[in-house]
């Protein structure tokens, strides 16, 4: 394999995980430290295959849990050097610790998750619940549809994470997106080294001027650490906005961090995140065939919460049905739950009815016919009572 600064654009078939890679690696990073689980080992086995053919582009570092992995890359951040590592499931709930070091020392750590159910019972396949515990944590969350979103997305949370200083998850589904492959176009290192020049760190570990992070912050001062990185982490929208505008002039193509499809004049819409929200489509054009308003909102930032763009699509609908792939059980799905306090501050008479739908939990397959049978519900009930509904089939 040439060193992939000698290769031009190409297009491949490959998986997510593999788009991963290739996003990760035209990045480049400095610093790569991973601990292997399912569904998320071939992107490191890619990346490290790729970094193999070019010594001394990056360091690699295997090491012996998800914990140490990411307390690597919080160490190796802190020198000023871009770093990433990937995980899954319970291996992102082992780091959850240094998930909040790395929020709170406002390192741009970009991290990928493979979406997989929680244990017990064991299960390897998706749903959104691993990532969305995190929601509190301080760092930035998008969620992918597809492999060409998930190359893109890696590339610009790196452009965003460094310019405010706040970390990046990207997520993506395991095996629906991870181990399935479909033609993704992979850009010239040149367009993507312009798009995202060397880190410029705004504070860094350096001999000639000492400093010390991470410390301890008395009552006087610890509030105000927190309020600027929520202020800071809100202001990352149009900082998201003006990115994926810059890279759409070079590549073509766009990663809209809400994407409203045929939603104009719907009196009905259904909200939903990752590949769901590909599924959803069909249905939608079933129902505009039939004369039915009905429209999608597909979901991809969820840290920072878009309430501007979702309070202007959905304000004066009649009714909002959510899908949620997650439960915070003894209440309500995630998304749901987020959507609700959104809408909270729109009038009565422009705040729409909200119905919750769980399904697709532990991977299970979320068809047409799910899509159908919660139009349906939602159609068929004047208020969303109960408000939330499990969605077998």
């Amino acid at each position: 394999m040439k060193e992939v600064a000698e290769v031009q654009a190409m297009t491949q078939v490959i998986t997510a995980n593999e788009a991963v890679a290739w996003g990760v690696y035209l990045a480049r990073p400095h610093v790569v430290a991973a601990y292997p689980i399912t569904p998320q080992t071939t992107i490191i086995e890619t990346l490290a295959d790729l970094t193999s053919q070019a010594p001394g582009r990056c360091k690699f570092i295997t090491v012996e849990s998800e914990h140490s992995a990411l307390s690597a890359c919080c160490g190796a951040s802190y020198t000023g050097v871009r770093v990433f590592t990937a995980t899954s499931s319970q291996g992102l709930l082992l780091m959850h610790e240094i998930i909040h070091w790395a929020a709170g020392g406002r390192l741009p750590v970009v991290m990928v998750n493979v979406n997989r159910a929680i244990a017990p019972g064991w299960n390897i396949w998706t749903d959104q619940n691993d990532s969305l515990s995190q929601r509190d944590t301080g760092w930035m969350q998008l969620y992918c549809t597809s492999a060409q979103e998930c190359l893109d997305a890696v590339i610009l949370g790196y452009r965003v994470a460094e310019s405010v200083q706040v970390p990046v998850m990207v997520i993506l589904d395991a095996f629906v997106l991870s181990h399935t492959a479909e033609a993704v176009e992979i850009p010239d290192q040149s367009l993507v080294d312009e798009f995202l020049p060397p880190r410029d760190p705004a504070f860094k570990l350096d001999v000639e001027h000492p400093a010390a992070f991470g410390g301890l912050l008395t009552p006087q001062y610890y509030q105000e650490v927190r309020q600027r990185l929520h202020e800071e982490m809100i202001s990352a929208i149009p900082v998201w906005e003006h990115f994926t505008d810059e890279w759409a002039d070079k590549v073509g193509r766009k990663l809209q961090l809400v994407e409203p499809y045929r939603c104009d004049d719907a009196e009905t819409i259904v909200l939903a995140s990752g590949t769901p929200s590909v599924t959803a489509r069909v249905v939608i054009d079933e129902c505009r065939k039939r004369g039915e308003k009905i429209g999608l909102l597909a979901m991809r930032l969820f840290r920072p919460f878009p309430n501007e763009e979702v309070r202007q699509i959905l304000s004066g609908v009649s009714k909002v049905a959510v899908l949620d792939r997650d439960c915070s059980y003894g209440h309500h799905g995630i998304w749901f739950q987020e959507l609700k306090s959104s809408l909270y501050t729109l009038t009565a008479k422009k705040r729409p009815n909200i119905y919750g739908y769980i399904a697709g939990l532990g991977g299970r397959d979320i068809t047409v016919q799910t899509f159908r049978n919660i139009i349906d519900q939602t159609r068929n009930r004047k208020m969303p009572e109960p408000e939330t509904v499990w969605v077998k089939a």
